[in-house]
């Protein structure tokens, strides 16, 4: 059974790397998505060129070649890591003006935590902004949808703040 890291290792990566293994994980061309940071490396050596292939063994101290990342990352957390444990994941444009407009309310102190979040939601945060015309009608199941899916995944104690998406 593998361990998993304590800490949340999606924030120790590059958003290129990131949308990149997202990209492999999720690919519905691919037969066999890679599933550990060997196989994204696998997968990423493939389909470089031969030219970044060279100069991966030229200049192994250039910081920001995505293979010099990756095998830092595999040194830090071994081989065998789980390739999704390092995308990072964002709230959607609605839950983050939802996420936003908890944070700058006064009635709703606790929501600083994702658990806290649903909650103010579900009591008519969600509501509130459906009927300032913040967000749309038809995305209030969504959006309990995406925060249950964050909640499954990082625990209701971690701090929704840091899902907000800024474009």
């Amino acid at each position: 059974m593998t361990i998993r890291p304590s800490i949340d290792v999606a924030t120790r990566i590059s958003p290129e790397l990131s949308a990149i293994i997202e990209g492999l994980v999720n690919d519905p061309d691919r037969e066999v998505p890679p599933q550990t940071l060997e196989e994204v490396r696998v997968a990423l050596v493939k389909r470089s060129t031969c030219e970044a292939r060279e100069t991966e063994f030229l200049r192994p101290q250039d910081e920001t070649s995505l293979l010099v990342e990756l095998d830092r990352l595999t040194e830090e957390y071994g081989k065998e890591a789980p390739a999704i444990d390092f995308v990072v994941v964002k709230a959607s444009e609605g839950l983050s003006r939802v996420i936003q407009a908890a944070m700058d309310d006064i009635r709703f102190l606790r929501a600083s935590t994702l658990g806290a979040m649903r909650e103010a939601m579900v009591s008519g945060l969600t509501a509130r902004l459906i009927g300032e015309g913040a967000i749309d009608e038809d995305d209030e199941g969504v959006l309990l949808s995406e925060i249950d899916e964050l909640i499954r995944r990082y625990g209701e104690d971690t701090p929704a703040e840091t899902l907000i998406r800024f474009e």
